[in-house]
C-alpha cells in the first residue's frame, strides 16, 4: 500500500498544475467562468428574463442583473422544488441542500445540478487531497485501508412525488458518491445519514472505533462531541489510543481557532494537520493550501464566478460588487456568487477578507447578520475570536461555545456587552480574561476601542460562565442537533442570549 501516495501524486499532477495557473492568471480563469455560466444559462427562465444571450461583459451583467438573496430568488426555486425544468439553469435539477446557515427555523433549499455536484463539490473535494498529497508526499493516509471518517449531518434526504430529493449538503454528497469512494469511508453511510443526533453518535462512535481512521471530515464543535464519546467508550484520553494512524482533520463550518486547543489535547501528535475548507451548500469555494498559515486560497475554476461588496455598501439599494481585481486586502466584503446551479448574484451571508493578492486568498470574518453594532461599535465575528483566543492563552483556558450580545442602556446606566461563554478548562482568573477580552477588542476594532475610551458608551464587557452542555441543551430543545447547526457568535438583539440565560438558570 506504501504505493499509493506516488500513485496519487502522479494522478493529481495534472490538477495541480491547473491550481498554479488560476493561482497565476485569477482574472483569466474568472472571466472564462463568467462567459461560461453566461452561455449555458442564457436559455433559462432567468437567462431569458435579464438578456444573458445580449451580455458581452462582466460590467453588463452587473448592470443588468441585480444582487439577489434567497428571498429574491425564492419565487424561482419554488418553481424548480415543483418539478419546473430550465429555471434558473439549464440542466434538470433533481437534489436540494436543505439549509438554515444558522439556528434559525427556517430552511433554505439550495439546489444542486450535476454539474455543481461533480464540478464544484467533488472536484474540490478531491482537490484538498491533492493539496495535501503534495504538501505531504510521505502521508499514510492510504496505508493499511485507512478509513476516511465523514461526520454527516442531521437531516436525512428525503424525496418528494415529482422524485426530488432533500437532505443537508453532507447527506447530498454522501448520496450522490461513487462506489468506490463509498469503499474508502467509514461509518456506513446508514449511520452517517441518521436524524436523530444522540443516537447517531453513540453509533458512529461504536463502529468507528473499530476502524483504521487516518482522517476526519466535519465541523469542529459536533467532531469534538463525537471524538469525547469515543474516548469514553475507549476509557482513554488520546484519541491516538483508538486510531493510532490518525494523521489529518479537514474542518469547516466554523472558525477552528475556538477548538484548537481542545483538539491539540485530545491528539497528542505532532504528526496530526489540519485543514481549513470552505464548502458550503452553494458550493466549494476555498481550501487552506499552505499548512503555515490558516487563510484560505480562493479556488476559481469550480463554476462560480466571484464578486464582493464592501461592508459598508451592503444595505444600498444598488450595491456596487467588485471584481477580484478590484478588491483590497484586509478589507471586510460580502461574498456574491453566480453558480454552477443557477444563483445569479446571490449574496451567501458570509463576509470576508482578503489576506493575499496573486495568488487570492482569504479568511471567513463572519455573517452579514451576525454582528454587534448597538453603539456604532461594528463589532464582527473576527474580532470576537481573536480576543477570544488571547483571553483564553493569556488565563490557560479552553471553550467549548460562546456567544454574545448588546446590554442595552437604561435610565442610568451605559451599554455593554454581554458574553456567554461555556468552557472545557476554566481560566485561571475570570477577571483577567474579561480584561483581556477587551483589549483585545481595543487593538482590532477601533469603532469599539472608541465606545470604550473612559467608559463613554460602552462599560468593561460581563462574561457569564455557561454550565456544561448548555448550549447543547439549548439546541437540543430547537431540535437543531447536528453537523451543520451552528451557535450564533455574534447577535445584535438579545433574542438568543436571554433564552440561553433563562436556560442555564434552571439548569
Amino acid at each position: 500500500m506504501a504505493i499509493i501516495p506516488s500513485l496519487l501524486a502522479q494522478v493529481t499532477a495534472k490538477r495541480l498544475r491547473e491550481i498554479d495557473f488560476f493561482r497565476k492568471n485569477p482574472n483569466e480563469v474568472q472571466n472564462q467562468t463568467f462567459v461560461k455560466l453566461i452561455q449555458a444559462a442564457k436559455n433559462t427562465v432567468w437567462g431569458k428574463q435579464y438578456a444573458y444571450s445580449e451580455i458581452k461583459n462582466i460590467s453588463e451583467f452587473q448592470n443588468k442583473v441585480p444582487v439577489s438573496t434567497y428571498e429574491t430568488l425564492s419565487e424561482y426555486i419554488e418553481r424548480v422544488r415543483k418539478g419546473e425544468h430550465n429555471v434558473l439553469w439549464h440542466s434538470k435539477i433533481d437534489w436540494f441542500a436543505m439549509s438554515s446557515g444558522t439556528t434559525n427555523d427556517k430552511s433554505k433549499y439550495i439546489p444542486i445540478s450535476k454539474e455543481a455536484l461533480q464540478d464544484c463539490h467533488y472536484k474540490g473535494s478531491k482537490d484538498v487531497m491533492a493539496v495535501y498529497v503534495n504538501q505531504f508526499p510521505k502521508t499514510k493516509l492510504f496505508k493499511n485501508f485507512g478509513k476516511a471518517l465523514v461526520i454527516g449531518g442531521s437531516r436525512q434526504v428525503t424525496s418528494s412525488d415529482e422524485k426530488l430529493y432533500y437532505g443537508d449538503l453532507s447527506a447530498v454528497l454522501l448520496k450522490n458518491l461513487p462506489t468506490w469512494a463509498q469503499y474508502i469511508r467509514t461509518p456506513k453511510i446508514s449511520i452517517a445519514l441518521m436524524q436523530e443526533w444522540e443516537e447517531k453518535i453513540y453509533k458512529m462512535a461504536t463502529q468507528t472505533m473499530k476502524d483504521n481512521v487516518t482522517s476526519i471530515s466535519g465541523v469542529p464543535s459536533w467532531t469534538l462531541v463525537l471524538i469525547k464519546k469515543i474516548l469514553e467508550l475507549a476509557k482513554t484520553d488520546n484519541i491516538l489510543d483508538v486510531w493510532p494512524n490518525l494523521e489529518l482533520f479537514i474542518h469547516g463550518g466554523v472558525s477552528f481557532e475556538p477548538y484548537r486547543k481542545q483538539y491539540k489535547q485530545l491528539i497528542q501528535s505532532s504528526n496530526m494537520n489540519y485543514l481549513e475548507t470552505y464548502n458550503a451548500s452553494e458550493g466549494f469555494f476555498a481550501l487552506q493550501d499552505d499548512p503555515t498559515h490558516t487563510d484560505m486560497l480562493l479556488m476559481l475554476d469550480l463554476g462560480v464566478f466571484y464578486e464582493f461588496i464592501p461592508m459598508e455598501n451592503v444595505y444600498d439599494q444598488n450595491p456596487k460588487a467588485l471584481t477580484l481585481d478590484q478588491v483590497e486586502l484586509d478589507k471586510n466584503y460580502a461574498l456574491v456568487i453566480s453558480t454552477n446551479t443557477g444563483l445569479w448574484r446571490y449574496m451567501i451571508g458570509d463576509t470576508v477578507k482578503f489576506t493575499s493578492r496573486y495568488p487570492f486568498k482569504i479568511k471567513i470574518t463572519g455573517r452579514i447578520k451576525h454582528f454587534i453594532n448597538a453603539f456604532g461599535e461594528e463589532l464582527i465575528i473576527d474580532n470576537a475570536q481573536i480576543a477570544i483566543r488571547k483571553a483564553c492563552e493569556q488565563t490557560n483556558a479552553s471553550i467549548t461555545e460562546f456567544t454574545a450580545a448588546p446590554i442595552y442602556m437604561e435610565t442610568g446606566s451605559k451599554g455593554g456587552h454581554e458574553w456567554f461563554i461555556e468552557f472545557e478548562n476554566q481560566p485561571t482568573s475570570l477577571e483577567l480574561f474579561t480584561q483581556v477580552l477587551d483589549t483585545t477588542l481595543k487593538s482590532v476594532n477601533s469603532d469599539y476601542e472608541a465606545k470604550r475610551y473612559k467608559d463613554l458608551s460602552l462599560e468593561m464587557p460581563k462574561v457569564v460562565v455557561a454550565k456544561t452542555g448548555i448550549f447543547y441543551q439549548w439546541l437540543k430543545e430547537r431540535n437543531k442537533l447536528g453537523g451543520q447547526s451552528k451557535i450564533p457568535r455574534l447577535a445584535n438583539t438579545r433574542e438568543y442570549m436571554d433564552t440561553l440565560l433563562e436556560l442555564n438558570n434552571r439548569a
